[in-house]
This record gives C-alpha cells, structure tokens and sequence, in this order.
C-alpha cells in the first residue's frame, strides 16, 4: 500500500512539474539574463549607458517576478527526488542486509567494528 500511495505521490508530483516546466525555463533564462546584464552595467563607462542597463535590468526583473510559480515546480521535483530515494531505499535494504565473513568485501563495515 505504501509504494502505491509513493507511486500516486509520485504521478502528481511529475504533473506539476511538466506543468510548470515553461515557467521554470523561463525564470532559468531571466536569471541569466539579468547575470549579463549586470556584468554589462559594471563594464559600461558612461551614465547613459549605465542608465540603459538599469532599465533593461528592471524589465528582465519583472519577467523574472512573473515567473515566480517556477519555485513550485522546483518543489515539486525535489519531492519527486525524495520519492525516488525513498522509493529505491527500500529496494537497497535487503542487498545491504547481506552480511558476509570475507573482511574484503566488506571493509567498511570491518573497519567500523575495529574502530569501536
């Protein structure tokens, strides 16, 4: 029952993702956008210059802001990485489980009893 509330979790979670795919992309390029223009404004010499790149910078600014239902989409896909572990943690629990006599192949484990 577990795994299949985890798979449904799993199945919202990518729909919201894909969902706010475009705004993800699209907050991903304004803030690029405003990286240039910002290195632009600290190369320009004159104040017109400066001025320009300010305003550009408020415009790319206000696409950004608008864009601000990306953070949900980012949430949603580190909740689908949380599901994913969980989902492959319980799967990995019973290889780990395997307990074998060679010190060699499981060093750690041996070195952790010899550190105690």
């Amino acid at each position: 029952m577990k795994k299949f509330l985890l798979f449904i979790a799993g199945l919202i979670a990518l729909g919201i993702l894909l969902a706010n795919l475009g705004p993800m992309i699209l907050l991903g390029v304004s803030v690029w956008l405003l990286y240039v223009v910002f290195k632009q404004f600290m190369k320009s010499d004159s104040t017109a210059g400066k001025i320009a790149w300010v305003v550009l910078g408020l415009i790319i600014l206000s696409v950004a802001v608008s864009n601000i239902y990306a953070v949900i989409g980012l949430a949603a896909a580190y909740g689908l990485y949380l599901i994913y572990k969980s989902w492959t943690s319980k799967t990995e629990g019973s290889s780990k489980s395997f307990k074998s006599d060679d010190p060699f192949t499981n060093f750690e484990r041996e070195w952790a009893e010899l550190n105690k």
